[in-house]
């Protein structure tokens, strides 16, 4: 199963010329070439995520937005039609009160945080295996620490198929040696796939300092194969993100 976690950048038309619109054809281009069975996006606006569910055809695109209103940025799971099921999903917020919509951690930023969980079947291996797509947040490392555990914990206590592997993934805005990510030691089972990956946020090679910040955990999972996706034309990045491709297998 080729697996990626893309942050796919907020579109307010910021970027001069990596904008939204000019990455577009990169981004289709891309994916038609790997064919992932599952992208899990960051930073997906609702008008992107119109975006996704038009143009990409071969998939199924689920989340919703983090608001109250469930409006502004979602973190979307694109599946592929042929190859993978859904069984179950919801979507839950980070924080004390993880079903009230748009709620937050005291220490978080204003922004409220969100995983999309969902239940895949792989109809080649007949397996049955759980995803956990998020978005840390950006300011509150007392607020990624909880959120992590929150994540964590929640997938301890899973019921339905309670032994099946899971991935958890995302933009953790915490690089690996933090506090933060010390989180998932506590849970020996999940290997960090994308270890020793590098750079992952660039920021277009602007003036942002590169970091390390998007991952891949995993459990019950072999990887043959991890890569960043570093294309660029002209100028143009997929993404101020590079996204990251793991190769899973089961074990």
């Amino acid at each position: 199963m080729k697996f990626v976690t893309f942050n796919i950048r907020c579109d307010y038309s910021q970027d001069g010329d990596n904008n939204f619109c000019f990455r577009k054809a990169l981004i289709l281009e891309k994916i038609g070439r790997e064919r992932p069975d599952i992208i899990c996006f960051q930073e997906v606006l609702p008008h992107v995520a119109v975006w996704l569910k038009e143009e990409l055809k071969e998939y199924y695109v689920i989340g919703c937005g983090r608001s109250e209103t469930l409006e502004n940025e979602q973190v979307t799971i694109a599946y592929r039609k042929d190859s993978i099921n859904l069984i179950q999903m919801e979507t839950y917020w980070l924080s004390e009160t993880p079903y009230v919509p748009a709620s937050r951690y005291p220490d978080q930023s204003i922004c409220p945080r969100v995983s999309t969980e969902a239940l895949f079947e792989d109809y080649a291996a007949k397996k049955v295996f759980r995803v956990v797509n998020t978005h840390l947040d950006h300011e509150g490392k007392g607020a990624r620490e909880q959120g992590l555990r929150q994540i964590m914990e929640k997938l301890e206590k899973a019921s339905l198929f309670a032994q099946a592997p899971a991935i958890v993934t995302g933009d953790m805005n915490a690089e690996p040696d933090s506090p933060e990510m010390a989180v998932i030691q506590e849970y020996p089972d999940y290997k960090n796939m994308t270890e020793g990956i590098g750079i992952t946020y660039h920021g277009y090679l602007r003036t942002e300092s590169p970091c390390s910040i998007d991952y891949i955990f995993a459990q019950g999972f072999a990887c043959t194969k991890v890569e960043k996706w570093e294309d660029r034309k002209d100028g143009v990045f997929l993404s101020d993100h590079y996204p990251v491709c793991a190769e899973l297998s089961f074990e």
